[in-house]
């Protein structure tokens, strides 16, 4: 009998000094991600001190987005207006100018946009000088979807890709991100969630080379 009491009492701590190993860890992720988090904010904020010069702040930017499937880019704008303001709003906070979905839509064929992403660069200086605009910034996200068999849950990642150039294809800046999380029923919904969680960073490296770079000869 007493033999066994010793047996629960023995597998008994051991479970409680599991758990609290356990705790400890979940301690250590959470102090880890508020670093990080902190890290990636003095980071944002670091660049986002950049001095602009107003001659630069007004020039117009041309945003366009594209999605990458398997490869293939699908850039119907209708489809990503809320993608395209995620960054459009960020832009316009540090006061630089772009133009609205709608605005794009009206005055640039789909034909051209398509053909802009396929590398065209005919076809990027055709769409810039409808809307008399002196840079393009283009933007292509990657989004998968699956389905984690081991909490029976949706998990969607996301990657974006964004380069900016002007209107005569010269490079400005370059800049990404990635993320993921798991997901209820609405993919969407959350890839544009995740979207936001990064896209301050991204702003932030575009704005820090457009303010540095735009206009230098």
């Amino acid at each position: 009998m007493t033999r066994i009491l010793l047996i629960i009492l023995f597998a008994w701590l051991s479970a409680a000094s599991a758990a609290q190993a356990q705790g400890f860890k979940f301690s250590n992720e959470d102090q880890a991600d508020k670093a990080m988090e902190a890290e990636r904010q003095a980071k944002v904020q670091s660049l986002l001190a950049t001095p602009c010069r107003d001659k630069i702040r007004n020039q117009k930017i041309m945003v366009l987005i594209g999605e990458d499937r398997n490869g293939v880019i699908f850039a119907g704008q209708a489809s990503y207006s809320t993608h395209i303001e995620a960054i459009n709003q960020r832009l316009k906070s540090l006061g630089l100018r772009t133009y609205t979905p709608e605005e794009i839509r009206k005055q640039v064929a789909q034909a051209e946009i398509n053909a802009y992403f396929k590398n065209d660069p005919d076809a990027a200086i055709s769409a810039s000088k409808r809307l008399a605009a002196q840079y393009i910034l283009r933007g292509v996200i990657a989004t998968q979807a699956s389905r984690n068999a081991i909490v029976n849950v949706n998990q969607v990642s996301i990657s974006m890709n964004f380069t900016l150039t002007g209107a005569n294809g010269k490079m400005v800046s370059q800049a990404g991100a990635k993320n993921e999380s798991y997901a209820g029923r609405d993919i969407m919904g959350m890839a544009l969630t995740l979207i936001n969680e990064r896209a301050d960073e991204v702003v932030a490296q575009l704005y820090n080379d457009y303010c540095q770079k735009a206009g230098a000869r």
